[in-house]
């Protein structure tokens, strides 16, 4: 007899979108792996049309799997991702650790001595930069239907001041969030550091209490810039899934 195929997080993400969906089959070999381990069964409605439902092992199957995935969570992640439930209920669109890239500046070089006529003046030269590749912790924007309103923002989760001053130091990693949202803010527990030692521009929550059942406070409010969503921006959103609420439970992927 042939040994059962090894189901990964790919089965796990299909078995969830059947669970949420009508049924509808993709026809692909993730199906075939479900099917064949006895955790789908197909069958076809009043019209004829064929579904897939979950089995009641692969309901056991599935609930087991997130069980598992909540206890692996580090303290970070479980911060994270209880942090990004207040976000979605107050209408934004969460993800996690995205993968963006941020121009930053570099250093421009020596201005060169001016002409002795105006019109013989070389042209401006461009500002320097490089490309940075940042991962914020929490990228959010509004759920709305106009650019304008997206105000996107970056929350950088940190659960030790050691992990919190190595962020501080890194200047660079400070303006590639800058360049990517309107505001920026620092999250953390509540006595790994005083809002004061956080630089001015950015806003600070803390944690009073444990992760599952504290309660959030903001120390100050992160200074607010205007800006847009660069296209590199937009196309890493249209790639990536946001965080979604599973019904009666917390966030997940």
């Amino acid at each position: 007899m042939a040994q059962p195929p090894t189901l990964t997080r790919q089965h796990r993400a299909r078995l969830m979108a059947l669970w949420r969906s009508a049924g509808w089959p993709y026809k692909d070999g993730i199906e075939i792996d479900l099917l064949a381990a006895g955790l789908l069964v197909a069958h076809r409605d009043e019209l004829g049309r064929e579904q897939l439902r979950l089995t009641d092992a692969g309901i056991s199957w599935l609930a087991q799997a997130r069980q598992q995935g909540q206890r692996a969570q580090s303290r970070h992640d479980r911060l994270a991702l209880r942090f990004a439930e207040q976000l979605v209920g107050a209408g934004r669109i969460v993800w996690r650790e995205l993968s963006l890239r941020a121009i930053i500046a570099t250093e421009a070089p020596a201005p060169a001595d001016s002409a002795l006529w105006p019109a013989q003046a070389p042209p401006d030269a461009p500002v320097p930069h490089h490309w940075r590749l940042a991962r914020p912790d929490l990228f959010s924007v509004r759920n709305t239907s106009v650019e304008s309103y997206l105000q996107p923002q970056v929350h950088e989760v940190k659960v030790s001041r050691a992990d919190l001053q190595s962020d501080l130091r890194d200047a660079a990693k400070r303006e590639a969030y800058e360049w990517l949202s309107c505001e920026t803010s620092y999250l953390f527990p509540a006595g790994i550091a005083e809002a004061q030692e956080i630089p001015e521009p950015y806003g600070v929550w803390v944690l009073h209490g444990e992760i599952d059942g504290g309660r959030f406070e903001q120390l100050r409010p992160a200074r607010h810039r205007h800006c847009t969503l660069p296209f590199a921006v937009w196309l890493a959103l249209a790639k990536a899934t946001p965080l979604w609420i599973e019904e009666g439970g917390p966030l997940a992927l």
